[in-house]
């Protein structure tokens, strides 16, 4: 299970799926990046959010967050600088949604696809 955190309210749990969940959608954000096997983002909500976390692995240490992607970048985008900003909205939305630092963001590149 994920990081728990306890304020004066109670006990908060975040399931490590959860943060799976959200670096999926932020990397899937960034214009030229797409999940590795994953589907258009229009086909999201009639499939399901569990696509939303193919080709994300979150580890969860001592509160730290560290997230592996794999990606699919499209043709013609560089991949250094769509990966610099894949890494960015990730690190920024993970910590912004569940206030769990991040170590570190991977990613890997796996395919390029002709069209977006």
């Amino acid at each position: 299970m994920g990081k728990e955190k306890e304020p004066e309210e109670g006990l908060v749990k975040i399931a490590d799926q959860v943060v799976a969940v959200i670096a999926g959608i932020a990397a899937t954000e960034v214009e030229g990046i797409s999940l590795a096997g994953n589907i258009t983002s229009e086909l999201i909500g009639k499939l399901g959010r569990k696509k939303l976390s193919k080709g994300v692995k979150v580890t969860i240490t001592e509160g730290v967050v560290s997230v592996d992607l794999t990606l699919s970048a499209a043709y013609g985008y560089s991949i250094p600088k769509t990966c610099k900003q894949v890494q960015e909205k990730v690190s920024a939305a993970v910590q912004n949604m569940t206030g769990l630092p991040v170590a570190r963001v991977d990613i890997k590149i796996v395919g390029v696809d002709s069209q977006q």
